[in-house]
Formats: C-alpha cells, sequence, structure tokens
C-alpha cells in the first residue's frame, strides 16, 4: 500500500487525462514505437494522448544510464531526449510531447487537438507534479535479462496499478507492446469486482478491452502477456513480482 498511495495521488492530480477514450478514425498498421520514461513527466504526456486516441505502441524504455535504447534514439535523433516518437508507417521521427500530440491528431484523430492539449505548459506543470508523487520510480536501471520477443501489457496510462507494472519495465529496460484499453462507456468505470456482484454485463467497444473480455472472461487492468515464458497474469503485486523474479539479474 505505501507504493499504491503515491500512485493513486499522481492519478488524482491528472484528473481526466489518460483514462478515457476517444479514438481516432483510423488506426496504424504498423505499431507506433515510442522512447520513453516512465517517470518523465514530458513522457506521461505523450502516452495520455495514447490512451485517449486508443493507439497502441511499441515501448522501447530509457531509463537513466540505460544502455540498451538510449544510443539509438541519440543515434536517430542526435540526442538523449524523450519522448521520441518513431512512426513507421509513415516515416516520421520527432521529440516533444506537444509536437508529438499534434502529430498524432492530424494523423490518426483527423480532428483538432483539443483545448486541453494545447495548453501544454498546463500539463507539463501537471504532469511534473504528477512525477513528484513517485520520486525515483519509473527512472533508475536495474540490471536485467533482455527478453527475446517484447512482453504485451494491457494498460491505461492513468491506472494507478498499471503505472507500477510500467515503472518495473522501464527500470529493467524491457520493451513492450503497450495494449491502450481506455474506458468508453459507463459500465467500464465500474470495478471487475463490482460489476460481477451487481450483475453488470460487460460489453466493451474499445478493441483491446475485447480482446481482454474474450481471452480471460474479464476486463481488468493491468493484463501481462509473457510470449517468451506463456505466462499471463492480471495483478499488478503479482505481475511486478514475476518481473523481479524472471527477468530481474
Amino acid at each position: 500500500m505505501l507504493n499504491v498511495l503515491p500512485s493513486l495521488l499522481a492519478t488524482f492530480v491528472r484528473p481526466g487525462v489518460g483514462i478515457s477514450t476517444q479514438p481516432g478514425v483510423r488506426q496504424p498498421e504498423q505499431l507506433l514505437e515510442l522512447y520513453d520514461m516512465e517517470g518523465c513527466p514530458f513522457c506521461r504526456i505523450a502516452r495520455e494522448a495514447l490512451t485517449e486516441l486508443n493507439l497502441d505502441a511499441l515501448i522501447y524504455p530509457c531509463p537513466k544510464n540505460g544502455q540498451r535504447f538510449r544510443p539509438k534514439v541519440v543515434e536517430m535523433g542526435g540526442k538523449a531526449q524523450f519522448p521520441y516518437l518513431v512512426d513507421p508507417n509513415t516515416g516520421v521521427q520527432m521529440y516533444e510531447s506537444a509536437d508529438i500530440i499534434s502529430y498524432l491528431f492530424e494523423t490518426y484523430a483527423e480532428r483538432p487537438v483539443p483545448l486541453k492539449w494545447q495548453a501544454s505548459t498546463l500539463q507539463k506543470l501537471g504532469s511534473s507534479l504528477a512525477s513528484a508523487l513517485r520520486p525515483g520510480q519509473g527512472h533508475r536501471l536495474r540490471a536485467a535479462i533482455l527478453p527475446e520477443e517484447p512482453l504485451v501489457l494491457y494498460s491505461f496510462e492513468s491506472s494507478p496499478f498499471a503505472r507500477l507494472v510500467r515503472e518495473k519495465l522501464t527500470e529493467l529496460e524491457i520493451p513492450y507492446i503497450l495494449r491502450n484499453s481506455g474506458r468508453s462507456q459507463w459500465q467500464d468505470w465500474v470495478p471487475q469486482d463490482l460489476r460481477e456482484r451487481l450483475g453488470v454485463e460487460a460489453s466493451p467497444e474499445v478493441a483491446n478491452r475485447r480482446e481482454l473480455l474474450e481471452r480471460t472472461g474479464k476486463v481488468a487492468i493491468p493484463y501481462l502477456i509473457d510470449p517468451n515464458t506463456g505466462e499471463e497474469m492480471f495483478e499488478s503485486s503479482d505481475i511486478v513480482r514475476y518481473l523481479e523474479d524472471t527477468y530481474a539479474a
């Protein structure tokens, strides 16, 4: 709980972002690639927009002093600055969270960038406060084994429990496919256990939520799939323990 409570507070200081989704007009054929660091306030803003637009991405974690993916960013863009977006569908590569958000809306939503994202200074201040509530988390480098295939994580940005998993993945420099699973209808806001007690039937509109329901029989976040071992699991504490036991050196 000492770890969960600050994560809950980080969610509360970012109300209304990174949780609900209004999917864009089209989905990219190839996964977007995002080089980022979970605890970075600027990276958080880019990931919040990915959740809002229901865009999946291949995440390359770049913790401080990381050697797996940071050098690649310097090679491509000329400096170790994050986030860094690569869109293999268009050949576009870019730094700066505000520019990334504008690009995503223009390219995949085909609608104007909402006013809240245009107020980039306020967004950066709010995101910096959220990072301050999790000092050091999602920044530190931990020695770890690199899996042959990226892991898969069903998540949405503001989930306080999914955040714990993403922090661990960043610290261990483990690449993962982010399957954004934001909320789009009132049933999505009812916790899984409460839905079951009330007899509320889940009928997700968001594709990744539908896939999760078909795969497991329920919709709960986070959910990890490790294609390297065949393991699949809910519950952030179990996932974090699994990552430590399996990949931490």
